[in-house]
């Protein structure tokens, strides 16, 4: 069997997504099927649309929910009708080599995280105009209805909002990991953020909540400069320049311990950039994602050899989704993480290329897909 929705499906390189009617099939086994009550409008389906990211059309966008369980399939442990969880963009079997090391944002699985059939079988489980589509990072939130693996969902706890929890899908524990785990900031160090959307502005708050003493954002919006210091940023400029200079003024020529780029579409100059602005045997973490061809970074050798720099890359902020997804909601419920304020906007479905378009002008930290009874 399988249930009629609707979906923002994406046909082709430089199109906008259409709403239309599509068919999401019964959980197969190991399988659940989930009723979302909201998606996050994240940079990455952007890349889609530019063609940054390879996939094959047509997708299903989406990859940042939240929902309840309505069916699962057999062979499920552990979920059952009714739980609510979140969905993890990054699946995590739990008994890969990576997942038994305590690395599952490394997951084996992710192998089939862009090739468009379910992880069960290898068949479509969503369809439209007739045709198999590809359900973006195996999830496809922008539906009210998800059927998948498993290993792509993590319960949570029924008290949590789910809108809310959508949130740390994605953007949230990326930007937060990148800060605490694979930057690894400590208390009085000095850390610089380039690109505070919605990864970024929780770089700012996992290196402010770690202690560090200054935290410096690069972002050329206005008001995302002055929504960045809500979080925890104790400094804001509009270029990397500006903020250089006064990086050396606040370090007495050190620099940053540690810089963290978070720019929606990552250029290979932006290295160099943050290379510059990190002191000796400091760390750059890149985060923000780039074209999938652009294989030109900048940097100096002198530099990276002789100062002892660390460059190092970051998927999920290098955190177990199946840990720091329900760690994350703790903090938020205690106070210690800020979470609804990060939904700048809320929208229908329909919406999906107003909300899209509000992200290129810089007008949310985070758009949100909120279903109501209507997608039902």
């Amino acid at each position: 069997m399988s249930v009629k929705t609707k979906g923002a499906i994406l046909w082709g390189v430089g199109e906008e997504w259409s709403v239309e009617e599509i068919e999401v099939g019964d959980p197969a086994p190991g399988e659940v099927t989930v009723q979302l009550a909201a998606s996050g409008l994240c940079h990455s389906d952007e890349h889609l649309v530019t063609g940054g990211t390879p996939v094959n059309y047509p997708v299903l966008g989406g990859h940042e929910g939240s929902g309840v369980v309505t069916k699962v399939g057999p062979g499920v442990a552990n979920l059952k009708e009714g739980d609510h969880v979140v969905t993890a963009f990054i699946p995590a079997c739990g008994q890969c080599p990576p997942c038994s090391k305590g690395m599952q944002n490394l997951c084996d699985l992710g192998a089939f995280l862009l090739g468009g059939t379910a992880i069960a079988d290898g068949t479509h489980r969503v369809t439209a105009r007739g045709q198999g589509v590809s359900p973006m990072c195996l999830l496809g939130t922008f539906s009210p209805y998800i059927t998948v693996h498993q290993a792509s969902v993590v319960r949570i706890e029924p008290d949590i909002p789910l809108e809310v929890a959508a949130l740390v899908g994605c953007g949230v524990t990326t930007g937060w990991g990148s800060a605490t785990k694979v930057a690894e900031v400590r208390a009085g160090e000095t850390v610089v953020v380039m690109g505070v959307g919605g990864v970024g502005m929780n770089s700012v708050q996992g290196a402010a909540a770690s202690g560090a003493r200054h935290v410096v954002v690069v972002e050329p919006v206005a008001h995302k400069r002055d929504w960045a210091k809500d979080y925890g940023a104790t400094h804001a400029f509009a270029t990397a320049e500006e903020a250089t200079a006064a990086v050396n003024e606040l370090t007495w020529g050190r620099m940053a311990d540690k810089t963290i780029i978070t720019v929606g579409d990552i250029q290979g100059e932006d290295v160099q950039t943050a290379l510059s602005l990190t002191g000796k045997g400091g760390r750059v973490v890149v985060t923000g994602m780039g074209h999938w061809a652009n294989t030109d970074v900048k940097l100096s050798l002198f530099e990276l050899t002789l100062l002892q720099k660390d460059v190092q890359g970051a998927i999920f902020g290098g955190l177990s989704p199946r840990a720091a997804i329900p760690e994350l909601l703790r903090l938020y419920q205690d106070g210690q993480l800020k979470l609804d304020t990060l939904v700048t906007n809320r929208y229908a479905l329909e919406d999906v290329n107003k909300g899209y378009q509000d992200m290129r002008d810089g007008n949310n930290i985070r758009g949100m897909i909120v279903y109501g009874d209507g997608d039902r």
